[in-house]
């Protein structure tokens, strides 16, 4: 196979995954009766723990407005809570439940089970190639991301032509 050959596998194989990955989330909103921007809160909040709201808000990609009402929505579905900080009283973190952890257990947890399966066939080299790439493609996702946040924030309507 050729290069090029091979690189349009990998390009399908990776959309394929994107198309999978959203489906499970799909399907993964409606089990939780959450909309995907909570989702993608919930995803942030077991990715990385405790984090204050505006931390959340950008981790998440969203303002700080609908980050307040993503945290309202999944305080109110039992997921997750406001907790004063027990380190600096002053800030506020959202954390997981017990019930957020136990819904992502049961979600994602057979996922990542099989998929630490999986990564145990290969070997420690074939592993840190896995990694670049998924960071590199990580990168470009992020950088085109922020191109097509700043089109759609730069997009305002134009009045209509005189006449």
């Amino acid at each position: 196979m050729s290069k090029q050959s091979r690189i349009q596998a990998v390009a399908r194989a990776v959309q394929e995954l994107q198309d999978a990955t959203d489906l499970i989330d799909e399907l993964a909103a409606r089990r939780l009766g959450l909309n995907r921007t909570d989702l993608r809160c919930l995803s942030r909040l077991t990715a990385r723990g405790p984090l204050t709201a505006s931390e959340l808000a950008a981790a998440a990609g969203l303002t700080g407005g609908a980050a307040t009402t993503a945290i309202d929505r999944l305080e109110r579905a039992g997921l997750a809570e406001r907790a004063r900080d027990t380190a600096d009283r002053r800030r506020v973190l959202v954390r997981l439940t017990e019930r957020g952890r136990g819904a992502v257990q049961e979600v994602w947890g057979p996922i990542a089970d099989d998929a630490r399966a999986e990564l145990l066939q290969f070997s420690v080299t074939e592993l840190e190639l896995i990694e670049t790439f998924l960071g590199r493609a990580l990168r470009n996702q992020a950088r085109h991301a922020d191109r097509l946040r700043g089109e759609t924030e730069g997009a305002r309507p134009r009045p209509p032509a005189p006449g």
